[in-house]
């Protein structure tokens, strides 16, 4: 792929002579590229008129593709009864048998929050962010529960704010899979025979 061209979506890894490995600079500072280097998409095809990779995604796909970039665009809204329900939910899983005493409280930090009120932490992770955090607790408790409670490894070498790190992974995903990308129909090729 052309340093230039930009970046794609990946998901199915070449052989192992083309491996790269990307520097902590290339991560830290979000750069994309590192991704496609080592990947190649069986639907992903650079036309020569195209500024971006045009993907043969059938009706159905589509669909979902939109139907996940319109919940990237809900940000998170304190005064939502669904999102202060998601965020009660998250903190019932993840301490269950602990009362929590309000939405606005400091027992949001013992979750990893920046401070007393977790609505201010989501910022361009959005609902989306909560829902992630929600679904890996509900689905993978055991590895949630480690991670929460820092139950493996030496504290002091990775001590991290878990929920923010959480939001801010939902975050890089988006961005890595450029999912805000505002892609068409005009840049999708659907795939009418599948």
């Amino acid at each position: 792929m052309d340093r230039n061209a930009g970046s794609f979506v990946a998901v199915r890894r070449l052989s192992g002579a083309s491996c790269h490995h990307p520097s902590p600079a290339e991560v830290v500072a979000g750069s994309t590229a590192w991704i496609g280097r080592g990947f190649s998409c069986v639907c992903a095809q650079r036309r020569e008129s195209d500024q971006r990779i045009s993907f043969d995604l059938s009706p159905a796909q589509e669909v979902c593709l939109q139907r996940l970039q319109n919940r990237i665009e809900v940000p998170y809204d304190s005064s939502t009864r669904e999102h202060q329900e998601a965020l009660k939910a998250l903190w019932q899983v993840s301490f269950p048998g602990t009362e929590l005493l309000g939405l606005v409280s400091d027992q949001w930090k013992e979750m990893g929050w920046q401070g007393k009120d977790p609505s201010t932490d989501f910022r361009g992770g959005g609902f989306i962010s909560l829902e992630n955090l929600l679904y890996f607790a509900t689905n993978y408790t055991k590895s949630f529960q480690e991670l929460l409670c820092k139950q493996n490894g030496d504290r002091a070498l990775w001590e991290y704010p878990f929920a923010v790190a959480g939001v801010n992974i939902t975050f890089m995903l988006i961005q890595m899979l450029d999912l805000q990308a505002g892609i068409g129909l005009d840049s999708l090729q659907l795939n009418q025979g599948r």
